[in-house]
């Protein structure tokens, strides 16, 4: 898994992210979403190494990185928080300016950072979501019972952390076929990890609260993603069921987008990792 790449600890100002990295050219962060890790990404990743230099971190609570205190904001685990980080770990690494790329909750990271460090962002693509406060703001009975975790994971009594940390395997699911068996080994290693379960929790609180006041903050300001942005979505999630046209909303927020669905489940990247890969390269101009 990640034959190449190498694999360090990287010190970010206020947590450490676990990370690998390989390839030459352009470089592309990579960022998973929950319950998953940078493992995600193992079939997608040597697939572009050829032409970008890919970046692939464990978010700040999720898999081998640090996961920092709590507060009673949760701001350690907004996606404000997370994407400083992010922008910290490429400065490190020498990229001042790159493409991110997010899956489901690695997608609302990824917006943050082009919305926050748009200096640092030439292209972004976010993958089966929409931004939290637009989710929040059409939840209704349908969304409510499609996706309770949200608010069961967002309850500030914590009996998410219980009720996972009972049998997490049972929780998560997730079969070493599907996702192959090394990225198997680490995502399941971090579900058994009480410390990581409550930092996933946390996560979750952070999207009810600071994350879509950030949102709803930037609506009324007008802010924008300014730079190219390609949005893609499973066609065999529930993007559509709830949203309809789910590329209409991200209309709204930038300037320059286009977008397309792909013939999958909602784990993109471990299910049609030659169509994303492709998809990937035809946006960034490295053909197919």
């Amino acid at each position: 898994m990640f034959e190449g790449f190498k694999e360090e600890r990287v010190g970010t100002g206020e947590a450490e992210l676990f990370v690998r990295h390989g390839g030459s050219g352009p470089p592309v962060l990579l960022l998973h979403g929950h319950p998953r890790t940078h493992a995600t990404w193992h079939r997608v990743a040597p697939l572009l190494a050829g032409d970008f230099t890919v970046v692939c971190p464990d978010l700040r609570g999720y898999g081998r990185s640090s996961k920092p205190a709590t507060t009673a904001d949760h701001e350690p685990y907004s996606k404000r928080a997370m994407a400083r980080d992010c922008a910290a770990l490429m400065r490190v690494l020498g990229h001042e300016r790159f493409t991110v790329v997010g899956h489901d909750r690695g997608t609302y990271v990824a917006q943050r950072l082009a919305m926050d460090h748009p200096d640092m962002v030439s292209h972004l693509v976010v993958i089966d979501g929409v931004p939290i406060g637009e989710a929040l703001a059409r939840a209704d009975a349908r969304f409510a019972a499609a996706w309770w975790h949200w608010f069961f994971l967002g309850q500030t009594a914590k009996p998410a952390e219980r009720v996972i940390n009972a049998d997490p395997d049972a929780w998560y699911g997730g079969t070493p076929e599907a996702m192959g068996a090394e990225a198997y080994e680490d995502y399941r290693r971090a579900i058994h990890d009480p410390a990581t379960v409550h930092a996933m929790c946390e996560d979750y609180r952070a999207g009810l609260g600071l994350d879509r006041a950030a949102d709803d903050a930037d609506r009324r300001a007008g802010r924008r993603i300014s730079c190219p942005t390609l949005f893609l979505w499973a066609t065999r999630d529930d993007m559509e069921d709830l949203y309809g046209d789910p590329l209409a909303i991200w209309r709204d927020w930038a300037d320059d987008l286009r977008g397309a669905p792909i013939d999958s489940g909602h784990h993109v990247a471990e299910e049609a990792p030659a169509e994303l890969a492709a998809g990937l390269r035809r946006f960034l101009g490295a053909g197919s």
